[in-house]
């Protein structure tokens, strides 16, 4: 069979297919990119305090698998101890727990980078809302100082020189 009657075979039988991919849209075409109830942005929508969750949950996830990842080290460590004058079960043990080792280590530093992520994200944008409050205090303030230089200014009296 040649390459092109193979393509063309290739060509019929994807068409046949039942499941393909759609990109920007629905099956049944609901989906319509910048009209009212489809959100061509999303509506993913999340709060410091929902960050602040995450972060604690990472954090408490990070101790706990600390303190408890350490006891199946030593478990492990006990019975590869114990048998290792008579098995040969007790070098396997021992490759168990690197590998636990190496897998907790890597779970561990997931937890603290997302827990520290998220208290640096929830610090950064705090000094960026005070920035943002600071900067439009000046403009109100700028705009006060423009609002009374526009309004009509009471007829100022002539000095009296204490001649009269």
């Amino acid at each position: 069979m040649s390459f092109a009657s193979e393509w063309e075979q290739l060509k019929q039988g994807s068409q046949q297919d039942s499941t393909r991919m759609q990109l920007n849209g629905t099956p049944d075409g609901s989906y319509r990119p910048g009209t009212v109830g489809s959100s061509p942005t999303g509506d993913l929508k999340v709060s410091q305090k929902d960050l602040a969750a995450v972060g604690d949950a990472a954090y408490k996830v990070y101790q706990r698998l600390k303190s408890d990842g350490g006891h199946a080290r030593a478990s492990t460590e006990t019975a590869k101890k114990s048998l290792s004058g008579d098995f040969e079960l007790a070098s396997a043990l021992g490759h168990v727990g690197e590998r636990w080792d190496e897998q907790l280590r890597t779970v561990l530093d997931a937890c603290a980078h997302i827990s520290n992520h998220l208290d640096f994200t929830k610090k950064a944008h705090a000094g960026d809302e005070q920035w943002i409050r600071v900067q439009i205090s000046k403009i109100a303030e700028l705009d006060k100082g423009f609002d009374e230089r526009t309004q009509p200014q009471p007829p100022s009296k002539a000095p009296s020189n204490g001649a009269g």
